[in-house]
């Protein structure tokens, strides 16, 4: 008999039907006449209840079915006359796909979260990780939705460069190099030459340099993709491989590219809310219990467009009335994650827009203002998060990039090819990146950044 997943069942529950269901069991109780099976199969949060007669089972026949075990149940698809479901499912027949004994790590009991990540491998059997992993293909799918219908192009950009988009110097590099017998040249230094790529090279820290070279011949065009940082952060927001989202469009101003990200990520909380319902009424209920009513005022108010003097100036505000801030905060300060979520959740109480950040601060690429002192930045400031998407207007007169990169000590002979957008029909364009994870964190209410993508990698763990 032809499987149905138990979603598709329980959206349109056809009584009275024969079906055939295949998942895992979560849990098994009962008594000597009765049995029931809490079955799941991944393709939603909700379990469909097997009852079991036990006079139609012999008890050798279901001994294996144990918590964890993996079953293929035919019955008639009864309506339920227990609270808490629709239907149920009256076994005919049952088959034990795949024995699971007692040393399996997930049994009925509540398990921590760093627990859960020393078992990664299992972990997305749990209801928790099953809802934030179902809502993650929907923001990837949302994310491709988005910028398809605003008639964007998805542009690969490398993972393997020998340029640092950031200036960090925090990349991961990438060698076919015997490590234990490195040839030096004669100034100490180690000789590319005879490397895979003949030069250094590392894994991508951002696809931004790439994606402006496309979006000065498509139009407009994002990236989605893996990227890379050797940061030795251990923090719960940061990890050492995750995924950004970066679209670069050409003929963009300052209010252009605000609105893009206002638009933008109000499309993708509204995805959220409108897929992954029951997924997140599950995690409001146990792990964030203001998350729906966080989401629904996101969608439902504008986001402020402050100035970064602006900011500086409440901020000193709020230290003159009694408020302590772990870090200073004084005009030119690159603002702190306490700074952010004070604008945001205490004083606007609503997500914020920064503009217009001191040069110093940020990256060589932006445009100048007129001050002198201040380039067009944008950052998106949420609650609880704090930055949630970095953008910017990009300097797009060769000599005032020059001079920036002149005054910065960039080594820039690897970059000549950035540099010829700006020589060769150069345009007013912009663009911002979006930490997946960081979307991830803030839609599923999660407090750890290593519990939204399904295999973290970060300082001394890359396990699975």
């Amino acid at each position: 008999m032809k499987r149905t997943k138990i979603n598709d069942l329980l959206k349109a529950p056809a009584f009275g039907t024969i079906v055939n269901v295949k998942g895992w069991v979560r849990t098994r109780r009962g008594n000597k006449n009765v049995g029931f099976i809490a079955l799941n199969d991944g393709s939603t949060i909700n379990n469909i209840q097997i009852v079991v007669d036990m006079a139609r089972f012999d008890e050798e026949q279901l001994k294996d079915v144990t918590t964890g075990a993996c079953l293929s149940v035919d019955g008639e698809l009864v309506e339920s006359v227990g609270s808490g479901q629709a239907a149920e499912i009256q076994a005919r027949q049952i088959e034990v796909l795949g024995k699971c004994d007692n040393t399996y790590p997930l049994q009925k009991k509540g398990h921590s979260m760093e627990f859960l990540r020393e078992v990664a491998h299992l972990r997305p059997r749990t209801n928790t990780f099953g809802a934030v992993f179902r809502i993650r293909h929907n923001m990837a799918m949302a994310i491709h939705t988005f910028f398809h219908q605003k008639g964007f192009y998805y542009f690969h950009t490398p993972l393997i460069t020998a340029s640092d988009c950031e200036g960090a110097g925090q990349m991961f590099q990438v060698t076919t190099m015997n490590l234990y017998d490195l040839k030096k040249n004669e100034d100490g230094s180690i000789d590319y030459s005879k490397d895979f790529f003949g030069r250094q090279t590392s894994l991508t820290v951002s696809g931004q340099l790439e994606g402006e070279l496309a979006a000065t011949a498509l139009g407009a065009i994002y990236t989605f993709g893996p990227t890379f940082r050797a940061e030795n952060s251990n923090t719960p927001r940061h990890l050492a491989e995750f995924w950004m989202i970066e679209p670069e469009m050409a003929f963009y101003d300052i209010d252009d590219l605000t609105a893009l990200e206002e638009e933008f990520i109000k499309y993708c909380v509204t995805w959220a809310l409108e897929h992954c319902k029951d997924d997140l009424q599950f995690l409001n209920n146990m792990i964030d219990k203001g998350l729906l009513e966080r989401l629904n005022s996101v969608v439902n108010t504008d986001f402020v467009r402050l100035p970064y003097t602006e900011g500086i100036r409440i901020l000193e505000e709020a230290e003159k009335n009694g408020h302590k801030f772990e870090f200073p905060v004084y005009w030119g300060v690159d603002l702190a994650s306490e700074h952010e979520r004070y604008l945001v959740e205490e004083h606007f109480k609503k997500p914020v827009i920064m503009i217009d950040y001191p040069k110093e601060i940020k990256a060589f690429y932006m445009k100048q203002n007129d001050d002198g002192k201040t380039v067009q930045g944008t950052d998106v400031l949420f609650p609880q998060i704090g930055e949630i998407i970095g953008g910017s207007v990009r300097e797009e007169s060769y000599d005032k990039l020059m001079n920036r990169i002149n005054e910065l000590n960039i080594p820039m002979k690897d970059m000549w090819w950035y540099l010829d957008t700006r020589r060769y029909g150069t345009c007013p364009h912009a663009g911002f990146g979006l930490g997946f994870e960081r979307l991830m964190l803030f839609v599923t209410g999660m407090a750890n950044i290593r519990d939204v993508i399904p295999f973290p990698r970060t300082p001394k763990t890359a396990e699975f």
